[in-house]
């Protein structure tokens, strides 16, 4: 276990003395079961939930207090449904591809994601996490990059509070420097075989589309953005908050890898963990994130378990998370820092670390 000179500094960006094998043999063998029932038991939680939601504020519509508590928890229900489309796209859902289609489309679709097109995107970055070149979500820019963004794209990258806005122009145009759509079949992203899964998905995102837009002529457009509209900006602020965090923002600076210095296990060693207090439940565990970077196919309803079975072989190289309160505050600072401070990488050198634009005016 690699130590600085400096007495109980510990170098992050060293290569660990354990195999990523050996951080497989400390989890339980139960932990890799995907158990669909329970998977789906889930989902209908979820859509209950949801329901009732919008059930009770049809119900007190005309008051004005119960509009702001339907928005913040219905947009929470609404991430939480992601998340579990999330597990889908992973295979971590069931064992049963079909199965894990079906139900990824119908839960992404309904938030205006398009499941095939994300889903492998998503299986991209978890391939190359924390790699500067192929990575794909918040992938850093080097400072020469950086020094040829336009002022909308930096004011989208680095102005608070613009960042967590900025998934549905994600999928359309994807990150800074990386071309292609999440909608278009014909993107770099996909190969000629995925093709006709990506359209499959963009299909259902416009049914989608076509529906909101019936359904706003039936209970009205004002009607229809309360119920759905504002939710749904919501679901983005936690979908943007929450995977920055799982990327940025701890309190020691994580390395970035380029070339022979990166691996897969490194890259997922730089992913971080956080406590989102009550919510950790609501959102499905999502803050264990370091196990489910190195191993997507655990479902999650079994990574707090993994994660504590891990915990000894990984070593210094797991960062606990900070405990949170009932609301996870904390992080506002955390994210707030990291938007500020963390603005390129080096243009050189396979280990490095975000560094600061002091003169940079957004």
């Amino acid at each position: 276990m690699a130590v600085s000179s400096t007495k109980n500094q510990f170098d992050l960006s060293a290569p660990p003395p354990f195999k990523l094998g050996d951080v497989r043999a400390a989890i339980p063998d139960h932990c890799w079961v995907r158990n669909p029932w329970r998977s789906l038991s889930y989902v209908l939680k979820d859509i209950l939930v949801i329901s009732s939601l919008v059930a009770i504020a049809l119900f007190f519509k005309n008051s004005l207090w119960v509009w702001p508590l339907y928005w913040v928890a219905q947009g929470t229900m609404f991430w939480a449904i992601f998340v579990l489309g999330h597990d889908c796209g992973h295979g971590s859902f069931s064992d049963n591809h079909i199965l894990n289609s079906i139900v990824g489309h119908i839960l992404h679709s309904s938030i205006l994601v398009p499941y095939h097109g994300w889903r492998i995107s998503h299986r991209i970055h978890h391939q190359y996490h924390g790699h500067v070149e192929n990575d794909e979500s918040f992938v850093p820019l080097t400072e020469k990059a950086y020094k040829t963004l336009d002022a909308p794209i930096k004011l989208l990258r680095y102005k608070i509070p613009f960042p967590l806005f900025v998934y549905p122009i994600y999928l359309w145009t994807r990150t800074a420097g990386k071309a292609g759509s999440h909608y278009n079949p014909y993107s770099d992203i996909f190969a000629p075989n995925e093709r006709r899964y990506v359209v499959t998905s963009s299909f259902c995102w416009a049914l989608m589309v076509a529906n909101l837009i019936y359904l706003s002529t039936i209970i009205g457009p004002n009607l229809l953005f309360k119920l759905y509209g504002v939710p749904y900006i919501i679901y983005v602020m936690w979908l943007d908050f929450v995977v920055y965090l799982q990327h940025h923002g701890h309190e020691e600076k994580l390395p970035w890898y380029r070339g022979e210095e990166w691996s897969y296990l490194r890259g997922g060693l730089t992913t971080v963990d956080r406590d989102y207090g009550i919510f950790n439940s609501i959102h499905h565990d999502v803050g264990t994130h370091v196990i489910h970077h190195l191993f997507p196919q655990i479902p999650h309803y079994h990574l707090v378990e993994a994660t504590k079975a891990a915990k000894p072989v990984l070593g210094r190289y797991y960062r606990e998370p900070k405990r949170s309160g009932p609301i996870p505050v904390h992080l506002i600072s955390n994210w707030v820092r990291s938007i500020k401070q963390d603005n390129y990488v080096s243009d050189v050198g396979d280990v490095v670390f975000y560094q600061t634009d002091d003169r940079k005016k957004i």
